[in-house]
């Protein structure tokens, strides 16, 4: 039975199509993946469901027996409540149980009427029933383990919300989430504040949630390891997979295969037609309708050359083997240890990932790498003509007034490489030529970070400085990244929690463990 049913839906802002035409049903207890590149219409989706937007044309119907809860990245509680106040107002019920319970049992201890007690006995009784329908005697535990397995301590879940930073009070919003239990849960990059072991805890959680899920992820291994069929919001369209990430990869690429020979014949019928045409002693004109066609059709089939542009583009690039030393540094906050006796060197071609779990210190490393704070005790030690391209730090300096093309173009590599390079590799980061002219202050926050991103990827600097940068990206502008790592001929530290995006690039791991410390191992 289906719980939301959208209905030939299309949905326009202003004269800017997202989908149209969309025929789309959730079952109970299906799990979907819904991917597409920014802007697509992803969390627009999910605002048709919750109602905060309207279709364009269609219908979006939901069983009105089912309830709904949404999490958005974006999703932040407030107020003056603690976080574990607010979660215990999920469970009203079982709170004012507790307390009539609480005051049948004072009273049990002071009544002498034996008839009064037997009224107390067996209210008492009725209480303890519900409690065990409702599994009431299990929710303190449960509100501790959630709280516990986002990274709630026992400081932040007393904490009023309001006093809260952004990120504590997004997490805050997935556990209050995860505690109310609904029929359909709809989870917008849910991993983006979460630690590795958040992230396997909450792949847990969803395997045993009995309702619908909903998905939005750009945490590749995340989607593979909780989704069973994965939608592609493509050219305005949805395209079905069956399936995980790791199906939806495999049988996109059979089925672009069978496109590509499709565009061949086509093309190859287009190429005897214009013959035909020719012979019949037609002028062609470079307007023709037909010729745009070919064209089209030849854009299609024509893979990017990915690897050949990014070695094109970096074969200049000269570095030193050694490129800076980290030697016994120490931080501490309000007399709490950070970190303290971290040593490591960063070479020429490491892909140094730096992992642990939340609060441990790997964005404090950054900053201390980054010179945005001083170090308690040790020094790092830049070699001498080495730079580096700090991701963060590029995105926070963006000009909202200049264009996507002149940001990119008048800085690092863009200097001095052909311009028409340069827009190919913003091509590929899905900028099209339309978006080139536009000012940086009129794009939303996914094209700014893939802004910033090109103009780090571009630096010419030696090191590439990310913290946690597959937060900001959709999949494609990721793959991207990825590739341009990869061929990257200095080298990278990163701090991230994608097992995915780990597996692919890094050679070196730096590991914060609370009881064992910082360790450094080569992968």
């Amino acid at each position: 039975m289906s719980v939301i049913r959208m209905e030939n839906v299309t949905k326009k802002y202003e004269d800017t199509l997202i989908f149209r035409d969309i025929y789309f049903r959730v079952s109970k207890g299906e799990r979907i993946g819904l991917i597409g590149r920014n802007g697509a219409g992803k969390s627009t989706v999910f605002k048709l469901i919750m109602g905060q937007e309207q279709p364009t044309a269609g219908n979006v119907e939901l069983d009105p027996k089912v309830k709904i809860s949404y999490f958005s990245q974006f999703s932040e509680l407030s107020g003056s409540l603690s976080v574990q106040q607010e979660l215990e107002l999920c469970f009203g019920q079982v709170t004012l149980i507790e307390q009539e319970l609480h005051q049948i049992g004072e009273q049990l201890g002071q009544v002498t009427d034996d008839n009064q007690m037997n009224t107390l006995l067996e209210r008492q009784a009725e209480l303890f029933e519900q409690m065990d329908h409702l599994d009431g005697w299990n929710v303190s535990v449960e509100i501790n383990t959630v709280l516990t397995k986002l990274g709630f301590d026992e400081r932040s879940r007393h904490q009023p919300v309001e006093e809260l930073s952004g990120g504590w009070r997004n997490r805050a919003a997935l556990a209050k989430v995860l505690i109310e239990v609904p029929d359909v849960v709809l989870l917008d990059e849910p991993t983006n504040f979460l630690d590795m072991e958040g992230i396997v805890w909450l792949e847990q959680w969803l395997h045993r949630f009995t309702g619908a899920m909903l998905l939005v992820s750009h945490d590749r291994q995340f989607i593979d390891r909780v989704v069973t069929r994965t939608i592609e919001i493509e050219n305005y369209h949805f395209q079905e997979y069956e399936g995980n990430y790791t199906d939806y990869v495999q049988k996109k690429k059979m089925r672009k295969k069978v496109l590509d020979r499709q565009f061949e014949w086509e093309e190859e019928l287009l190429l005897m037609e214009s013959e035909a045409i020719d012979t019949r002693g037609r002028k062609k004109s470079p307007k023709d309708r037909l010729s745009r066609k070919l064209t089209e059709i030849k854009k299609r089939v024509e893979p990017h050359p990915v690897n050949v542009l990014i070695t094109d583009i970096y074969s200049n690039l000269r570095f030193p083997d050694k490129l800076a030393e980290v030697k016994g540094i120490g931080q501490t906050y309000d007399g709490r240890t950070i970190f303290q006796n971290i040593s490591f060197d960063i070479q020429k071609e490491d892909r140094m990932v730096i992992v642990g779990p939340n609060g441990s210190g790997k964005s404090t490393l950054i900053k201390v790498l980054t010179g945005q704070e001083e170090p308690d005790s040790g020094v790092v030690t830049w070699e001498r003509g080495v730079s580096y391209a700090y991701f963060n730090r590029m995105w926070d300096e963006l000009d909202p007034k200049d264009t996507v093309s002149h940001a990119v173009n008048v800085y690092g590599l863009g200097l001095d490489a052909p311009r028409k390079k340069v827009n190919k590799f913003l091509s590929m980061l899905q900028f099209s030529e339309v978006d080139l002219s536009k000012r940086i202050g009129h794009l939303s926050g996914g094209q700014q970070a893939r802004v910033a991103l090109a103009k780090c990827l571009l630096s010419g600097a030696a090191v590439i400085i990310l913290d946690e940068p597959t937060n900001h990206l959709d999949l494609t502008s990721i793959q991207v990244m990825e590739q341009v790592l990869i061929h990257f001929p200095g080298a990278v530290v990163t701090v991230s929690h994608d097992r995915f995006f780990i597996d692919k690039i890094a050679t070196k791991m730096l590991t914060f463990d609370p009881e064992s410390g910082i360790s450094e191992q080569d992968v």
